[in-house]
């Protein structure tokens, strides 16, 4: 063989190299990674399957589940991009973000009807006074408050079998602050799991089970497990959580919104910005095929406003959000300055 015929063939196999090496960078997913609330995957999830199909598979959106606060400390490394969250970032979170120089902006996508549930055999139990429920979920009662009788002397005298949110979870921050009075704060002595499934099941398979969970994951299952009603004490009686009582406010104090929130570094990144524009475009639709609450059509046209201004910080000023209705939300957002810390 001649030294130019070499030479040809070589030259020939490095052209072909840097195009084979320039196809493969050229059909190589781009990446966009979620993490954080249980309660909010099945949206994220539902918008990233749609999202991804629209773009004929050129990104990648993993959306994982590690608890609000799970999400948050990824979050803050700057691991991920956008963080799921069923409550609003906490102080600490704040400062975190802030020491890791992290900025962003806080989403509110949906409400959500955080719901107590009980075995459909519980006769006793259907409706509870909030009274009732901190009396069986405050520290105080591990070890001391163990049997339906305790609580209710009209209730059986049959012992109680306990299930909820991971400690890690917004939902399990959440209902502590509202039905105990400090996030955080409970008795240990329960059954709790990140994933809700597991709780959903737990209580189905108990006739003295009782249970809390996100309502996507009870309305999914109230073939399973009964919703209990709340009396919140404003004489209005018990009050299930159902798509009219969450919209008219009536819920309370289980009734929460539920949000995303941005790294501003990442909307760098063409991908991110896509999607974020996508989330909140098709919110509205994805939101109820999720089985949440959706929020009035103008206020996603306000949040894609402030995402595209990048309104950085949040309007909860780290501090948890209970009781707040659909418009005292959007009242907010539209009046009070964003924090950074």
């Amino acid at each position: 063989m001649s030294q130019k015929h070499t030479f040809d063939s070589l030259n020939i196999m490095l052209l072909l190299g840097i195009c084979m090496s320039t196809l493969s960078i050229a059909n190589a997913q781009s990446t966009i990674k979620t993490d954080g609330s249980s309660t909010v995957y099945p949206i994220t999830k539902a918008v990233a399957d749609k999202f991804q199909i629209a773009k004929k598979n050129t990104v990648d959106v993993t959306v994982n589940i590690s608890g609000s606060g799970g999400g948050f400390n990824k979050f803050c490394r700057g691991e991920i991009d956008i963080v799921n969250a069923s409550r609003p970032i906490l102080k600490n979170e704040m400062k975190d973000c802030k020491n890791s120089r992290i900025q962003y902006v806080e989403i509110p996508i949906a409400f959500d009807a955080l719901t107590v549930a009980v075995n459909p055999e519980n006769n006793w139990g259907t409706a509870m006074t909030l009274a009732e429920l901190k009396k069986i979920w405050e520290p105080a009662a591990q070890g001391t408050i163990t049997r339906w009788k305790q609580v209710n002397p009209t209730w059986p005298d049959e012992a109680i079998k306990l299930y909820g949110a991971d400690s890690n979870s917004g939902t399990y921050d959440y209902f502590t602050k509202a039905i105990v009075g400090k996030a955080k704060s409970s008795r240990s002595d329960f059954t709790e799991s990140e994933d809700d499934n597991v709780l959903v099941n737990g209580v189905a398979s108990d006739k003295n089970a009782m249970g809390f969970f996100g309502f996507a994951y009870y309305i999914e299952n109230d073939n399973k497990v009964t919703a209990v009603a709340i009396n919140n004490g404003k004489g209005q009686g018990p009050i299930p959580p159902s798509v009219e009582t969450v919209e008219n406010g009536r819920y309370q104090p289980l009734s929460r919104p539920i949000f995303i929130y941005v790294n501003i570094k990442a909307v760098e990144k063409p991908e991110v910005k896509e999607f974020v524009e996508f989330y909140l475009k098709n919110a509205l639709l994805l939101v109820k095929e999720a089985s949440f609450f959706p929020l009035p059509p103008r206020a996603y046209t306000t949040m894609l406003e402030h995402f595209n201004k990048k309104r950085i910080g949040s309007v909860f000023s780290g501090i948890p959000a209970v009781g707040l209705t659909i418009d005292e939300l959007i009242r907010r957002e539209d009046r009070l300055p964003y924090e950074n810390f």
